[in-house]
């Protein structure tokens, strides 16, 4: 197949790349950074540099690709910006769905989150709705992954992806990222509140996987969602941070984590680490 990869300079699009070239794929990998473009040829993939905000750039170099699919790996995470990166899954994901449909691309597979659900009692499955109803800021994230989800859904073929908390090289959850600061600095508690999980190589198995799967949402996590109060000593522990504060309160009723249910008896995808706590011991 020819793979047109947005976000391919990512933590899972540098990883996909391989993947997909080591099983006879022909990958275009779009980067905005120059100097990422030099990895992406290095692991077999032509790189082309674009915009996805650049909607007429970007349908040229979709077109130019003449994908069979389009994948898109697409976030804006480096920096912790959250509305950064809402911004990508809704104005990116719109213009990337309109050069793949001008393009004549009849599927697509996208990157999504698998804790936008509602709030509930048990870890959550594809078909629970989505969250839109909460804070304003909660909101403001369901709501891009609500409008990134519904875009990709105007072609004929589509897979969301909706991935645990990422970890692993090149996440927010590694030695000296983002969250592994937070809990040397005392900010990650250990609370009540569910996670899923999911490694990096995982989500990256899965997004190769899903070129053969049915249109539909799939949770991608381990087999393992669990409290605060379970996972973040594991974590500090694994990054060289103290031991974090326990906190009593009662769990936030959208921190539910997520079933896999779907992936592993349906599609048959197997996660490499089953549970977090054997992914965080090689942090």
């Amino acid at each position: 197949m020819r793979i047109f990869l947005a976000g391919a300079s990512g933590a899972v699009g540098r990883r996909v790349i391989p993947a997909l070239t080591g099983q006879g794929h022909s990958v275009v990998g779009l980067t905005r950074n120059p100097s990422s473009a030099a990895r992406i040829e290095a692991s077999g993939a032509t790189a082309v540099l674009g915009d996805v905000y650049d909607a007429a750039g970007l349908a040229s170099a979709v077109a130019a690709a003449r994908p069979d699919v389009v994948m898109h790996q697409l976030t804006d995470l480096g920096a912790g910006d959250r509305a950064a990166n809402a911004k990508v899954r809704v104005v990116g994901t719109r213009n990337l769905v309109d050069a793949a449909k001008a393009a004549g691309v009849r599927r697509i597979v996208a990157q999504s989150i698998s804790w936008a659900y509602e709030p509930g009692v048990s870890p959550a499955v594809e078909d629970t709705p989505l969250d839109l109803h909460g804070a304003p800021d909660r909101v403001a994230t369901v709501g891009g992954i609500e409008a990134l989800e519904t875009a990709i859904a105007e072609l004929p073929e589509w897979v969301v992806l909706r991935y645990g908390l990422l970890y692993g090289p090149g996440t927010w959850y590694e030695r000296g990222a983002l969250m592994a600061r937070a809990a040397e600095e005392g900010n990650l508690p250990a609370n009540a509140d569910v996670s899923s999980f999911v490694h990096v190589d995982d989500a990256a198995s899965a997004a190769v996987a899903a070129l053969d799967w049915p249109t539909g949402a799939v949770n991608v996590c381990d087999d393992e969602p669990a409290p605060g109060r379970e996972w973040v000593p594991v974590f500090c522990a694994a990054v060289g941070a103290p031991e974090p504060a326990r906190v009593d309160a009662e769990r936030t009723g959208w921190a539910r984590g997520a079933d896999n249910t779907r992936a592993r008896k349906e599609l048959g995808w197997v996660p490499g680490f089953v549970s977090w706590r054997d992914g965080f011991a090689g942090l």
